[in-house]
């Protein structure tokens, strides 16, 4: 296995380096298939970053969630803002020229940090899957949850995404009673992410899968937990759950993208005997940014942290099986980036 850190090292026998700009350097890199994606998109602010994503030509765009900002326990409401956003006419070219698949977060779910006591839940799911133009024969129409997989193919190589529901079934999270953070970690080992059902689909289609790449689509984040707002970490048993789950399928090189944060940034860990390390690939917002971010412990951060609106892009070099993580803003710039070779 071979790593590259940060920003400024080849990595892969395929990658030569070339200056652009101060201290970002653009990988020439032999791209098989390029995937985009990112999250949190409010539909009453303008989109820019939607022809910068097609610049790169991705074969699919991955909603990471908040797709919309509608906290509403009016289904009805919640419909007509998704309806607008899907008129909106960039949104509409965007859609016309890539694969569109995506999970929810919470506010297109309805409700801030919300699971699942949300009233309109089953609603919501039918509004969202409305949006995706998902067929009223399929599957998720008569099952709870949004959760679905779909593999990309290319040549002989195959991507497989597994696009997780944080929401339908989440319990709830412990608040800090101290006020210093808006959650603590769960210390009782009680409450669950995804719920039985879930899990149980999750671990077989891991099990089942043979795609070169198994992307996980989580909308919160996995490996940074410290900063107290909603991740995997306020469910530590259920952190360990996925990390097990992992290690027992022996599913090839699986990656997780996030979003939630309106930041961007990249995470790694080394779990267990897995041969390659978990990359966590948080990417938010699309339309806002936490532009006054000033910093937060994460012990897994592998890049710089970006505070700009921005894209993920994942390319992917099969004949080396390496992977260029690219965090993109406007005008296609340049962000940050990392190099894993599996």
């Amino acid at each position: 296995m071979k790593n590259i850190y940060l920003l400024f090292f080849l990595g892969c026998v395929s990658c030569q380096n070339k200056v652009v700009k101060k201290d970002i350097v653009e990988i020439d890199f032999k791209t098989e298939m390029t995937l985009s994606f990112g999250s949190c998109n409010n539909q009453n602010i303008e989109n820019k970053l939607f022809k910068e994503i097609l610049k790169n030509k991705p074969q699919a765009f991955i909603w990471g969630g908040d797709i919309i900002y509608s906290d509403t326990e009016n289904p009805d409401v919640l419909a007509a803002n998704f309806k607008k956003f899907k008129q909106d006419s960039l949104y509409k070219y965007f859609a016309s020229k890539t694969t569109i698949l995506g999970t929810w977060d919470d506010h297109d779910y309805g409700i801030n940090d919300g699971g699942i006591e949300n009233p309109i839940k089953e609603e919501a799911k039918h509004i969202l899957l409305d949006f995706f133009d998902v067929p009223k024969e399929d599957t998720r129409r008569n099952r709870e949850g949004v959760y679905y997989a779909k593999t990309i193919k290319k040549d002989t190589n195959s991507v497989k995404i597994i696009l997780l529901d944080t929401r339908y079934f989440r319990t709830e999270l412990t608040k800090d009673p101290t006020g210093e953070k808006r959650y603590i970690p769960n210390k009782s080992n009680e409450g669950t992410m995804l719920g039985k059902t879930q899990w149980q689909w999750l671990e077989q289609e891991l099990e089942t899968s043979t795609a070169s790449f198994n992307i996980l689509m989580s909308s919160i984040q996995f490996l940074s937990t410290k900063h107290g707002f909603e991740s995997w970490g306020n469910m530590p048993h259920e952190v360990e759950k996925l990390k097990e789950i992992v290690l027992k399928t022996k599913a090839k090189n699986v990656i997780i993208l996030s979003g939630d944060r309106h930041i961007s940034e990249i995470s790694k860990a080394q779990i267990g005997s897995l041969k390659y390390p978990l990359i966590d690939f948080t990417s938010s917002g699309l339309t806002h940014a936490y532009t006054s971010f000033k910093g937060e412990e994460n012990p897994f951060r592998v890049t710089n942290v970006i505070k700009e609106t921005s894209f993920g892009l994942l390319k992917f070099d099969f004949k080396n099986n390496c992977v260029l993580f690219e965090m993109r803003g406007k005008e296609n710039s340049l962000l940050g980036y990392y190099i894993q070779q599996y």
